[in-house]
């Protein structure tokens, strides 16, 4: 005998699935949305002043400096862009290995957001979902570039936001490393 996994769960008022609560899913009109529209290098730029002596070996004492910055604003009805910028820089002693610098964004599209989670929403929950694609462009670039991979640690966009506001800053976010 086949069993249904919803079999004990309450019905709906036509006996054929799931009860719903008149607040949860049932209202799809007035259900929060954060849809990605696109997603695309804005800008992109990489340097190697010192191939292909570099290539052969970063020298001493190699460094990384990486920096990231957020913006968002508005591009139509319910229509927001994110753009994330990033910034690495790697040197020794002998010089400047290669430079990165990366404008990634996105289009979303944010319905029934409240007013007051809509700036949270563009500058946590959007980079938060552009920053694997970010990762993996700059990481080709790198490798691209005769380098190794540069692998980024994941980025808490919440823990920016956070800091960002405490210091007044509402329009853009930056973490230098």
């Amino acid at each position: 005998m086949a069993t249904n996994d919803n079999e004990n769960s309450p019905k709906g008022a036509n006996g054929d699935g799931p009860a719903r609560s008149q607040t949860g899913s049932a209202q799809t009109g007035q259900q929060a949305q954060l849809n990605v529209l696109a997603q695309y290098v804005k800008d992109l730029s990489f340097e190697s002043p010192g191939a292909p002596q570099t290539l052969q070996g970063p020298g001493e004492n190699p460094q990384l400096q990486i920096g990231v910055n957020v913006n968002a604003g508005p591009r139509g009805e319910d229509i927001y862009e994110t753009v994330v910028h990033l910034e690495a820089h790697a040197k020794s002693d002998a010089g400047v290995i290669y430079n990165i610098e990366l404008d990634y964004a996105g289009l979303f599209r944010i319905k029934n957001i409240p007013e007051n989670m809509l700036q949270p929403i563009l500058f946590v929950d959007c980079p938060t979902l552009l920053f694997p694609f970010l990762r993996r462009v700059v990481a080709d670039i790198a490798r691209d570039g005769g380098f190794p991979p540069l692998m980024l640690d994941p980025i808490d966009f919440g823990r920016l936001y956070s800091q960002n506001l405490a210091q007044g800053e509402t329009t853009t976010q930056g973490q230098p490393n």
